[in-house]
């Protein structure tokens, strides 16, 4: 048997959320960030009726996964797109079936970090790329060397909520007019001569920019704030959507897509509220909740994640 070293984060805890409405015999679930395929393999296990449909960007994670659940057979369909193309996706393989559970566990993939030509990682030297999907035109160093000094600070402040972001970015100007920056360790060395000593910092010195240029790449942000609209008016009633994030920005789009269809659409005085004015949603986990204890000293890539699901109760209207 192949071993996969890599360990889901939450892995029990999502499927035991998505297990109450798995019950029905052909329920459909969809993983919509695959990866390497573990938190697919343990729903498929544990309930040998249910049919899954797994997505991913990366072509990598696709095979990986698609010889990680072959001996489940025909229950699996496994498709390369990114996750806010779910709707097209159900459209051509879910036969006519709303899911009865969606999961989305964001962020960067171990395959990705682990393989060190990726260039996700601040630590080591690799090409400046972060492509998840490496067929996309635009990787980190085109950002690098072409956004101006505000444009990137933007970048930063944005998407790494970087307290040094004005300083990084003047930083990467000036040393991009000496030599174009291609490498992730020339850019750590920027960086960490940027850094002021003294300076407090929670984790690595350019921990926050190569996150930042990650998103910025990949338009994880704007991809994902379509496939949650998406997801939440495809899910079957009864349904439930499980999503782990891992930074701010992931976690305010999934409370704010999901917040509103949890409230009433009534006037706030009105005595009866119609069933037409009823929520759709409803909140199981609203927290967000994290990893416990134990699970972020065994396995560090919990320490960042929040948890949030919730339940569909009505149709869309």
């Amino acid at each position: 048997m192949t071993s996969y070293p890599h360990i889901p984060v939450l892995l029990e805890r999502s499927v035991d959320l998505l297990a109450p409405s798995l019950t029905e015999p052909g329920a459909l679930v969809v993983d919509a960030t695959l990866g390497m395929g573990g938190h697919s393999e343990l729903l498929l296990n544990r309930f040998d009726s249910i049919r899954l449909i797994g997505i991913d960007r990366d072509r990598d994670a696709l095979a990986i996964a698609g010889s990680r659940l072959a001996h489940f057979g025909d229950r699996v369909t496994l498709v390369h797109a990114r996750y806010d193309e779910i709707g097209d996706v159900l459209d051509e393989h879910a036969g006519g079936v709303a899911p009865q559970g969606i999961l989305f566990d964001l962020g960067v993939s171990s395959l990705q970090l682990d393989e060190p030509d990726r260039g996700f990682r601040y630590l080591g030297d690799a090409p400046l790329d972060m492509r998840m999907n490496q067929a996309d035109d635009t990787t980190a160093a085109d950002l690098i060397n072409t956004m101006s000094a505000f444009e990137l600070q933007r970048l930063f402040e944005r998407y790494g909520d970087e307290p040094l972001a004005s300083r990084y970015a003047q930083a990467i100007v000036s040393a991009r007019e000496v030599r174009p920056i291609t490498r992730t360790a020339e850019l750590v060395e920027v960086i960490d001569r940027a850094t002021p000593g003294g300076h407090a910092r929670k984790g690595h010195n350019a921990k926050r920019v190569f996150q930042a240029l990650r998103i910025a790449v990949n338009h994880e942000l704007d991809v994902l704030e379509a496939a949650l609209q998406v997801s939440l008016n495809r899910l079957a009633v009864g349904g439930r959507i499980v999503v782990l994030s891992y930074h701010s920005g992931e976690d305010r789009l999934v409370k704010h897509a999901i917040e509103p269809r949890t409230q009433s659409s009534a006037p706030i005085d009105l005595p009866v509220i119609p069933e037409t004015d009823m929520p759709s949603y409803r909140w199981v986990v609203k927290g967000p909740e994290v990893a416990s204890g134990d699970e972020q000293r065994d396995n560090p890539r919990s320490q960042s994640v929040r948890l949030r699901a919730a339940e569909k109760v009505k149709e869309t209207n």
